[in-house]
């Protein structure tokens, strides 16, 4: 079991560890409630380093993104991110992942943890190109900082205007004494907020002084748990749950970042599908009665024949009322569906509805 830099400071801030993804991290401090509410209304801190960060670079490096990646990196211009995922070559996805335009000719890539070793193996079969691939996984570390307060609650920290940073834009600047770290708006609770990526060796540093800076704000540690339960709120996909090497991008609603202007890893077929139309689809949906739904449970119909699972869910904090996300056929798709939950012996009933759940 890997620990982050920060591992020795969530334990003596008394967080309940757990494994994940290889790595031992904090899945909850006072409760996943309070913690999903500071981050709704406040302000809290993730350490999300496990995550993995890739540096492509050279004048190939655009070349192996754009044949690897769903979406168009061409549009990116220095200081702008993008939501990209990897298909594979059967009508699944790799992984998810952020693109960020370093410079001219230089990206970082940010991957799931558990991806990792996977997605540096596929990214170098891929490379015949010549692209210069570094995995600075085990040297950075990343924190969250979310929530409405983060960009008041951290300005003293830094000379950029911290508010001028727009959703999946970024700087490279001074944060917390320390130059030279990537200050990003790329938050996944849907809440505001950025995200800050610096070497392992400065980030307890940076630690420290956002929550001195954070203090009037009543800023907190937020686990694991929250993460999930505030990105499932929003919609977003979680790789392993909701999306994985089985599930196509055009199944999952990310069409969007699927672009047909280039070719890629499959995208003759995935552009097939699309305008086939895809047999299945990921809901959003809502229980009509109490009851939290778990990934894994079946999705019913009304004659009690399973339809498919239920690849998220919980009890929303902010909705008080369960909700998920699940594979369904395309018939029972469109919002306003009616479907049902198996919760143990009970089929709860449950309606189909449009993302985002939580409107803020």
């Amino acid at each position: 079991m890997k620990d982050t830099a920060l591992t020795a400071t969530h334990q003596a801030l008394g967080a309940k560890m757990v494994p994940f993804a290889g790595y031992n991290m904090p899945v909850q401090y006072e409760g996943v409630n309070i913690e999903h509410e500071t981050v709704r209304n406040g302000v809290g801190v993730f350490d999300v380093s496990h995550m993995g960060e890739f540096l492509i670079e050279g004048p190939h490096a655009l070349e192996l993104i754009q044949k690897t990646c769903s979406n168009d990196a061409s549009k990116l211009t220095v200081g702008k991110a993008q939501y990209s995922c990897m298909p594979n070559d059967d009508g699944g996805i790799v992984d998810d992942l952020i693109i960020y335009r370093i410079k001219e000719d230089i990206y970082l890539l940010v991957v799931n943890a558990s991806n990792i070793e996977k997605d540096w193996n596929w990214l170098q079969s891929k490379n015949d190109v010549g692209a210069e691939l570094r995995d600075l996984s085990e040297d950075y570390s990343l924190l969250a900082i979310q929530g409405p307060k983060a960009v008041e609650a951290m300005q003293s920290l830094s000379s950029h205007d911290l508010s001028d940073i727009k959703f999946y834009n970024f700087v490279v600047g001074d944060f917390a004494g320390i130059e030279h770290v990537i200050i990003s708006a790329t938050g996944y609770t849907g809440s505001g907020g950025f995200e800050i990526y610096c070497k392992n060796s400065e980030v307890k540093q940076v630690w420290d002084k956002v929550f001195e800076a954070g203090a009037d704000y009543g800023i907190k540690p937020i686990g694991l748990a929250a993460r999930d339960t505030l990105r499932l709120e929003m919609g977003y996909c979680l790789y392993g749950n909701d999306i994985d090497d089985t599930t196509s991008p055009i199944e999952a609603g990310l069409g969007w970042i699927t672009k047909f202007t280039k070719t890629f890893t499959n995208s003759e077929a995935l552009e097939d599908q699309k305008r086939r139309g895809a047999e299945r689809k990921l809901v959003a949906f809502e229980l009509d009665e109490r009851g939290i739904p778990r990934q894994g449970y079946d999705i019913v119909d009304s004659q009690g024949k399973t339809i498919g699972n239920v690849t998220s869910g919980t009890m929303s904090p902010s909705l008080n009322k369960g909700i998920g996300l699940g594979y369904v056929p395309t018939v029972f798709a469109d919002a306003g569906s009616k479907i049902n939950i198996q919760i143990r012996k009970n089929a709860v009933p449950a309606t189909v509805v449009k993302l985002p759940f939580y409107k803020g």
